[in-house]
């Protein structure tokens, strides 16, 4: 099975999406499963892993149902708060749909990240690791240390990291993004998407060998068996088209590799990652 693991849809009259504004053109439109279909085909891909792009209970209830009406999304990554009392209580009634295969903890949003530090934060952490139950995690690469320190404390976590940790690409910096990355790898239940790179670079200028050197250290320390395929569709297209997205990934894979390791980034890990 050849899978993209990250992508999302909306639709703009839903006013979930609060980021997505007029001075966003090639964003602020409707974005559904045929519309990205073709791109799929075009890459011999089976289906998709639909992330949630709006921090609200009623976004996951939507893609949810759009996953009822599409067969090319595979699974759902819906959103939970687990600041929220009742995030349980979301996450059993979410769990009862078939293709809800995990949730998002969006680091990223919040104005102190030691917050996931917190004792009750961490206790639902562990309550969701005991499950085994997949989350992908949002983070940019300031927060990564927070983000280490959590693991540290959840070591049985089943999780992923979003868009390669969002190192500063278009800036050329490696460390502390390098460092952090080397420690939150060595949590074996942690995988990371080769997702939402090229917004990281600068939208006009990138050239692909920018993103090699991001590329290689995560297969390096990941290694091919925790690794994941991610478009970021649509959000990449404020840089690069869906080819692009794949060229970009495909020129940076190191030499030695085969169908086996490409199987495993293109798809496989995604469907064992998210059971399914």
């Amino acid at each position: 099975m050849r899978l993209d693991a990250h992508q999302h849809y909306w639709t703009m009259s839903r006013k979930d999406y609060g980021w997505i504004t007029p001075e966003l053109p090639t964003l602020y439109r409707d974005y559904l499963p045929e519309h990205l279909v073709p791109h799929l085909a075009d890459h011999r891909l089976d289906g998709t892993i639909l992330v949630q792009a709006a921090p609200t209970i009623e976004e996951t209830d939507y893609i949810l149902k759009l996953a009822d009406e599409s067969d090319s999304i595979v699974g759902v990554v819906g959103w939970l708060d687990l600041n929220d009392p009742d995030h349980r209580t979301h996450f059993e009634r979410f769990r009862k749909h078939p293709k809800f295969v995990g949730f998002r903890i969006m680091i990223q949003e919040m104005p102190d990240a030691s917050a996931i530090l917190e004792p009750h934060f961490v206790k639902a952490l562990r309550s969701y690791a005991e499950e085994d139950f997949p989350i992908d995690l949002l983070v940019v690469a300031h927060q990564l240390e927070p983000l280490a320190e959590l693991l540290d404390q959840v070591p049985g976590l089943r999780g992923v990291i979003d868009h390669i940790g969002k190192p500063r690409i278009a800036a050329g910096e490696m460390e502390p993004w390098l460092s952090q990355m080397k420690r939150i790898a060595g949590h074996p239940g942690m995988y990371c998407k080769l997702s939402g790179m090229v917004t990281e670079a600068d939208h006009r200028q990138w050239e692909p060998e920018h993103f090699t050197p991001y590329i290689q250290h995560v297969l390096e320390l990941f290694g091919s068996n925790r690794v994941m395929f991610g478009s970021d569709w649509p959000v990449c297209l404020l840089s690069a088209t869906y080819d692009q997205v794949v060229d970009v990934l495909e020129q940076a894979l190191p030499n030695g590799w085969g169908e086996r390791e490409r199987a495993a980034l293109f798809g496989l890990n995604a469907k064992e990652f998210y059971k399914r």
